[in-house]
């Protein structure tokens, strides 16, 4: 529930989109973002940073984009957010010498320092290409395909860079279990 709970906005935007137009869909979108916020508040539950960003961004770009009809704003949003993402990473890191993906991870996983460092860096890496994939889609192809990208391209390319990093990292799991094996 809670991976729906995240792709609302984007199943909405796609749902709309196919059924109208990118400005309808923008405004589903928006107001995807907005219930959700919502709903977390009327629960009292945390609103997580990621969701603040996405929340600012979409006001933003979409507003901008049906204010100035103008796709390319909404477009650029997803860019936007996946080079923030890098950027938080990579400063929190490289100027304030915490590694965020520790911090998320830290509970589930047991890493040396270096896996952890080049965890982290990959992925400031992966959302940099993200960024320049979506906007190579945008300016390259049709308006259709984008959307298309957006939803099917960006949660594949996702669940492709999560698996790998999985089989990566599978490798130090188990020598932390044969570590931890009394026989």
């Amino acid at each position: 529930m809670k991976a729906f709970f995240d792709l609302l906005p984007v199943l909405a935007f796609f749902a709309v989109y196919w059924a109208s137009d990118i400005y309808v869909a923008t405004a589903a979108a928006i107001a995807a973002t907005l219930a959700q916020v919502g709903w977390l508040r009327l629960r009292r539950r945390p609103v997580e940073p990621m969701l603040w960003a996405s929340l600012a961004l979409v006001l933003v770009f979409g507003g901008l984009t049906l204010a100035l009809r103008d796709p390319l704003f909404i477009q650029w949003k997803p860019t936007v957010l996946y080079w923030l993402f890098a950027a938080a990473l990579a400063v929190s890191s490289a100027v304030f010498e915490r590694n965020l993906i520790r911090a998320a991870l830290a509970k589930e996983l047991r890493l040396p320092e270096p896996v952890w460092q080049r965890l982290n860096w990959s992925w400031v890496a992966f959302f940099l290409l993200m960024g320049v994939a979506n906007l190579a889609v945008a300016y390259h192809f049709s308006e259709a395909t984008w959307v298309r990208f957006k939803l099917f391209g960006g949660i594949g390319l996702m669940l492709l860079f999560v698996l790998g990093q999985a089989l990566v990292l599978g490798r130090y799991l188990e020598r932390a279990e044969e570590r931890e094996d009394p026989r």
